[in-house]
Formats: structure tokens, C-alpha cells, sequence
């Protein structure tokens, strides 16, 4: 089980543990963060969870899709460390990976 850095919209920072083969969302959620709302469930059909990832971790990270980036680009808080959590894989090789949940558009 690796580690998850997840920093609030107060700037709260709590690490949980997380299982490998889950989304950064999934993680987020089973550990009871509410204000990553994640409507579509992961589907990449919204942009209500929004991260920001820490840098350290940016290159590890898959590239963008074009459905992904096109939703960011509706997001006012988008920046080069933007990303949506339901796009990115979860495991062993992402531990101690620190987000900052995106402020609510």
C-alpha cells in the first residue's frame, strides 16, 4: 500500500494509505474527503476533481488526453500542475505523491 498526500481547499494536509490499481480520486474519496466531488465517478466527463499535483511527481504521471485537458481548460483555477484525479493511476511507484484538491468552479 502506498502513501497519499492530499491537501485540503483550507490547507489541511492528511496522508492516507491507498491501494495500488485505484485512481487518486478512489483513494480520495474512501478516505472521506467530500470536497473532491467527483461527479461523473471517474468517467472524465466533468472536472469536479480537480487536483493540483506536487512536481515531484509530474513527470511519473501519465501525459494529458485531449478529454482531459479539454475539461481542465473549463476550470478557472488550471494550472501546469493540473490534473484530474480520476485520470491517474495509484500505486507503488506514486508513493508519497502530494495533491492539492482544486477550489470548486
Amino acid at each position: 500500500m502506498a502513501r497519499l498526500i492530499v491537501v485540503t481547499r483550507d490547507g489541511e494536509e492528511r496522508e492516507v494509505v491507498g491501494e495500488s490499481g485505484l485512481s487518486v480520486m478512489e483513494v480520495i474519496r474512501e478516505h472521506g474527503f467530500d470536497e473532491l466531488l467527483a461527479l461523473c465517478g471517474g468517467c472524465c466527463s466533468c472536472a469536479t476533481c480537480h487536483v493540483h499535483v506536487d512536481p515531484e511527481f509530474a513527470a511519473k504521471l501519465p501525459p494529458l488526453s485531449e478529454d482531459e485537458n479539454d475539461l481542465l481548460d473549463s476550470s478557472a483555477d488550471r494550472d501546469d500542475r493540473s490534473r484530474l484525479s480520476c485520470q491517474l493511476p495509484f500505486g507503488d511507484a506514486f508513493d508519497g505523491m502530494k495533491v492539492t484538491i482544486a477550489e470548486e468552479d
